[in-house]
């Protein structure tokens, strides 16, 4: 493929450098603005987002998840061992390992198999975070 001259190299010489008639190559009058300009009454194809009247983003309306922290039971076990009351704020409850004392755990949210492994030990959950 041959090397194209770029147009800076083109265009020295001529007198409108491409742009067609005289005047228009004169400062920035023919290139209409800048930034989001021309974006007025018959300019359809450049209509962005920001500028159409109907409507807001859907991600606006949207309600951020929040994102809990896992525990499992068997860390539930290890670390508040003897206590009856177990405050997890902030915390989902998975069922991995065994729970073998009889406690109240207050958490956002728990697996069913968690729930169920903390009732059979006797002990009660309640979550704090129900939809």
């Amino acid at each position: 493929m041959i090397k194209k001259r770029t147009k800076r190299s083109r265009f020295r010489g001529t007198h409108t450098h491409g742009r067609g008639f005289k005047k228009k190559a004169r400062g920035s009058g023919h290139r209409g603005g800048v930034g989001r300009a021309g974006s007025g009454k018959k300019a359809d194809q450049k209509k962005d987002l920001i500028n159409f009247p109907f409507g807001k983003d859907k991600a606006l309306r949207r309600k951020p998840k929040i994102k809990l922290n896992t525990i499992n039971l068997s860390q539930i076990s290890e670390k508040f061992a003897g206590q009856k009351e177990v405050k997890l704020q902030g915390y989902k409850i998975l069922s991995n390992g065994d729970i073998k004392e009889k406690m109240t755990i207050y958490a956002d949210a728990a697996s069913e198999s968690a729930i169920g492994k903390i009732k059979k030990a006797g002990g009660d959950i309640v979550l704090t975070n129900k939809k």
